[in-house]
């Protein structure tokens, strides 16, 4: 497949090593490639093509080096300062560096996607998810490159997120970008306990 990339570090996965991982787990997926893109305008047109809901993903920091991978509806607003506040940040958050990103999820900027929480075997970075993404019957993030978008069900995110051991903040975001946690969830996804139940 196209998207199969050499790593740049031994500990780094591949997105051949996700499609793997996600077959194993026996979640249905679907990869479309196509040319490279960097940033949500990039991928405007791109999108319309693929069904779904798409994504922004942030990856941030505070001064006290804590982390934490913002993973959004592509549109949402994400007020920073209001998030920062929510999550107890030691100071506002900014944007980690391209050597942590790759130190710590193993993918470089522009690819910045959940997926890449299989790279963090030491749970050194915290997931915050918007609600929405859990919403649809598809959500679509970057397979490890910015070459392809790999699409599954929120119940597929879900079995990843188990497999990694990351536990989301489930957030909603208004209009304005402020945050709101979700105490409570339609389903098996108890958020209120931030914990994933069968």
């Amino acid at each position: 497949m196209a998207i199969d990339h050499p790593p740049q570090s031994a500990k780094a996965a591949r997105p051949a090593d996700l499609l793997a991982l996600l077959d194993r787990l026996g979640v249905t997926h679907e990869t479309v490639t196509h040319p490279p893109v960097f940033t949500v305008a990039e991928s405007a047109e791109l999108k319309a093509s693929i069904p779904g809901l798409h994504t922004k993903n942030l990856f941030l920091k505070d001064k006290a080096g804590a982390l934490w991978l913002i993973c959004a509806e592509a549109h949402a607003t994400i007020d920073l300062k209001a998030l920062g506040k929510m999550l107890g940040a030691s100071s506002r958050l900014s944007f980690a560096s391209a050597e942590t990103l790759f130190d710590r999820l193993g993918v470089t900027p522009g690819s910045v996607t959940l997926f890449a929480l299989m790279n963090d075997r030491e749970r050194a970075v915290r997931l915050v998810l918007d609600a929405r993404l859990l919403q649809g019957s598809r959500v679509n993030f970057h397979p490890l490159s910015n070459d392809a978008t790999t699409g599954v069900s929120p119940e597929g995110l879900r079995a990843f997120l188990r497999h990694t051991g990351h536990q989301p903040l489930v957030l909603a975001f208004d209009a304005q970008g402020a945050p709101a946690r979700i105490d409570g969830w339609t389903g098996n996804l108890h958020v209120g306990a931030d914990r994933f139940q069968d």
